[in-house]
């Protein structure tokens, strides 16, 4: 009885329970001066049609996803007032403006050390000119390189990637940079603490950033200070506070690991016990991670020394970070085909994660398989996805049969059937969640990285991948893909069709507010 009485108090005093509590303070206090101006409410409402039909047209022809300008449409059509004025408290703030001058900066400062090489960019050219336009796009909209010489590990589980990342944190010399979305305490981020710690004592510089989104239920607010006691240099990327702030709403997404500039680990993976399946949420969890070795590690440390600039007053020494040239990998490791790592970010206009997914269905000649926790989809990905399946293109999603957010799956429940109508495959992993972010094409391409599905990751979201193409790993990838099929149960027309009412008028509401999701 006492803990109970003791977990009630912590959630009603709570800094969640207090944060949310501020927020209704301010959407109250908004609504109390809607109210107090009713009395002027027919030239208020005049006025207010006026602006919406301004804002309207404004937003039509905005360089923007017509998915996402359609969810504001419809608000502000419906709701002159409250909608007219919602989008433009989000389209004046300042906050999301700030981050993307200085990323901006960032990605400047650190171009000279991401050009491409002209003799890579032959090689590809050589075997494939379509494949160099793609590379080309890369470089000049994505500000990332293709390389060669780089060795591509690839774990199908997080348990699996787990050991090797321990091993290589602890061979660290120089420095260690690991920027995340989510850290919680438990076996996983325990054990790479410890190590942490041990390496600031032996005078190896870390630095440690993870998103603000923590500080809600998992970490301390003042968790940095903490780490900073033990010599991590470490930061919150845009903290939560009790205020109405758009540009909270754009997280930082990416998974990055990068060790003495010589090796680096990406993929879906989380710093939480779940994603080494030492705890149990929904059933076994299934995420993908690679250990990435040899000159693309320099993309790595250029992506989070860009993140970390945001907040810093002084640059760094950029050069200071990459590979050691006279660095000597084991001899026996293979270094064919080439790799592009690549971040994504919803401030520049440049859907690169979206670009790169629909890049792939649009060239694929046989297959392309796909690995996706969420599936909330805009008309262009649709069409994507459903132009390669009618092109008699092998087209299969895998998707989880236990899902982490209900909401999410009901949403995603409301595409299968015109997926599946136009020739998609969809299949469901009967153990558990899939959380791996996973393309693969043709036995040549592969993309593994942190970027779903959904809106948020293709629109909203910071986000990093990997893209792999006649590399060694794509066939990992396609190997792990076909192991994991074996364990899914396929949805057909006929589930569709049986699937509950109440869910499917859900899911087919929901989206009204899938790009927000």
């Amino acid at each position: 009885m006492v803990k109970k009485l003791r977990k009630l108090l912590r959630i009603i005093f709570g800094r969640t329970t207090l944060l949310v509590i501020f927020l209704l303070i301010q959407i109250g206090i908004l609504f109390s001066c809607f109210r107090w101006l009713r009395q002027y409410m027919f030239y208020i409402y005049g006025s207010f049609t006026l602006l919406s039909a301004a804002v309207v047209i404004y937003i039509l022809n905005k360089k923007e996803n017509p998915s996402y300008k359609m969810s504001w449409i419809i608000p502000i059509l419906v709701v002159p007032v409250f909608g007219s004025l919602f989008y433009l408290f989000v389209e004046l703030q300042i906050g999301i403006k700030v981050i993307n001058r200085r990323l901006n900066e960032a990605i400047r400062d650190t171009r000279p050390y991401l050009t491409q090489n002209t003799d890579v960019l032959e090689q590809i050219e050589a075997g494939s000119p379509r494949e160099a336009t793609f590379i080309r796009y890369f470089n000049d909209f994505g500000k990332y390189p293709a390389y060669t010489n780089t060795n591509i590990k690839y774990y199908p589980y997080g348990e699996d990637a787990f050991p090797d990342m321990l091993e290589q944190l602890k061979c660290a010399r120089h420095f260690i940079f690991m920027e995340y979305f989510i850290v919680e305490h438990g076996l996983m981020w325990n054990s790479i603490l410890e190590i942490l710690k041990e390496k600031v004592k032996e005078g190896v510089e870390v630095r440690f950033m993870y998103d603000g989104m923590c500080s809600i239920a998992l970490l301390p607010y003042n968790y940095p200070k903490q780490l900073e006691s033990f010599g991590i240099r470490c930061k919150q990327f845009a903290p939560i506070k009790p205020a109405l702030s758009s540009y909270q709403n754009n997280r930082d997404h990416r998974k990055i690991t990068v060790i003495d500039g010589v090796t680096a680990f990406t993929g879906g993976i989380n710093l939480a016990d779940e994603y080494i399946n030492q705890k149990v949420r929904f059933g076994r969890w299934k995420d993908t991670s690679i250990m990435v070795r040899g000159e693309a590690v320099d993309s790595f440390s250029m992506m989070f020394l860009q993140m970390w600039s945001i907040s810093e007053r002084e640059k760094d020494d950029y050069a200071r970070y990459l590979k050691p040239k006279n660095y000597q990998y084991p001899p026996e490791l293979n270094w064919d085909g080439f790799v592009v790592p690549y971040a994504d970010s919803p401030t520049d206009q440049e859907p690169l994660g979206a670009n790169v997914y629909k890049d792939i269905l649009a060239r694929a000649t046989r297959y392309v398989h796909i690995m996706t926790p969420y599936l909330i989809l805009d008309d262009e990905m649709v069409s994507a996805l459903t132009y390669a399946a009618k092109r008699g293109v092998e087209t299969v999603i895998i998707m989880p049969h236990i899902p982490d957010k209900m909401y999410a799956y009901l949403l995603a429940r409301s595409y299968y059937q015109e997926l599946i109508e136009d020739g998609v495959q969809i299949f469901e992993y009967t153990p558990g969640f899939v959380h791996a972010k996973v393309f693969t094409s043709d036995d040549e391409k592969a993309v593994v990285g942190t970027i779903n599905l959904d809106f948020r990751s293709l629109y909203l979201h910071f986000e990093c991948g990997t893209y792999m193409y006649k590399n060694a790993a794509v066939m990992a990838v396609e190997e792990d893909f076909q192991a994991t099929l074996k364990m899914c149960q396929p949805i057909s027309l006929e589930d569709c069709k049986k699937y509950p009412l109440v869910k499917k008028v859900a899911g087919s509401t929901l989206r009204l507010f899938a790009p927000l999701m």
